[in-house]
């Protein structure tokens, strides 16, 4: 499985600490995570300049690349999303290497998609298929953009709102539940998405761990002890969401089963999948 990093902001914002220096910094994770787990497969980073995103990705293990450091380091935005992979559907190749993007959309997953060779023949791509790579995550990423119009969203632009954002996913994590059963899979999916335009950021949580904090105010860092928005003010908003708790703030566990969002004022949402249950035959 593998490990997922979201960052929303009102004010572009330093991303080393939390990437590279903090206690429990991707970084970290991609050699051990909390679970004693090694990422080796490869690192993807998403960082957006206004509405489009600048994506930096590698088939080498974060801790042993040179560029994640680099790339790490001097990330500056208001929104950034990146994973680290351990390899489950589809060899370790840059086509296979998450996060997935189009237009303004980024898309990682941390799970499998049991039974996939079966689920994806009920998966309608539309036009945006097929995809340039093996993986279940890059099939879904496309599925999930044939679906935007449904939820008021268009795979060109960033999001009007955050509520269509978070109905899409709550919705597709449901969808594939079921369309496992009907598969006949024996095993569960593990469905923790992210999904990010640079204005907007929505994660779920099924099958794997997910956690979030919230920042107020611009305040030395506690691991470099400089701010990371030297710039802004008592105003200034961020959320953090990530697999695993980064550093040594309070981080709020994210409840098994839910979709989680923030929008660019930074105010969040989330939404229960309560009543989608997995009840293989």
């Amino acid at each position: 499985m593998c490990r997922l990093y979201g960052f929303i902001a009102s004010e572009e914002t330093g991303l080393e600490c939390s990437l590279v220096e903090a206690q429990n910094a991707l970084i970290v994770q991609s050699d051990r995570d909390l679970r004693g787990v090694r990422n080796p497969d490869g690192w993807g980073l998403a960082a957006w300049d206004e509405d489009r995103p600048g994506i930096v990705k590698s088939t080498l293990p974060a801790f042993a690349d040179r560029e994640f450091v680099e790339i790490a380091s001097s990330v500056f935005s208001k929104s950034a999303l990146a994973h680290i992979r351990a390899a489950t559907v589809g060899k370790v190749a840059f086509e296979n290497t998450h996060p997935f993007q189009y237009g303004p959309w980024v898309f990682a997953h941390n799970g499998t998609l049991a039974s996939f060779e079966h689920v994806r023949t009920h998966l309608d791509l539309g036009v945006f298929g097929p995809p340039s790579g093996t993986t279940d995550s890059e099939t879904i990423f496309l599925w999930l953009l044939n679906r935007m119009h449904s939820y008021g969203l268009n795979p060109l632009v960033p999001a009007p709102g955050l509520e269509g954002l978070v109905e899409l996913l709550h919705d597709a994590v449901r969808d594939l539940i079921q369309i496992s059963i009907r598969a006949g899979s024996d095993d569960q999916p593990t469905l923790n998405f992210m999904l990010g335009d640079g204005e907007h950021l929505a994660a779920s949580r099924w099958g794997n761990s997910l956690y979030w904090t919230y920042r107020v105010g611009v305040t030395d860092c506690q691991i470099c002890g400089t701010p990371h928005c030297p710039t802004a003010d008592d105003n200034y908003r961020s959320v953090v969401v990530a697999s695993e708790p980064i550093t040594e703030e309070d981080w709020i566990e994210i409840p098994e089963g839910t979709v989680f969002g923030a929008g660019p004022d930074v105010a969040t949402m989330s939404r229960s999948l309560t009543g989608s249950v997995w009840v293989p035959a």
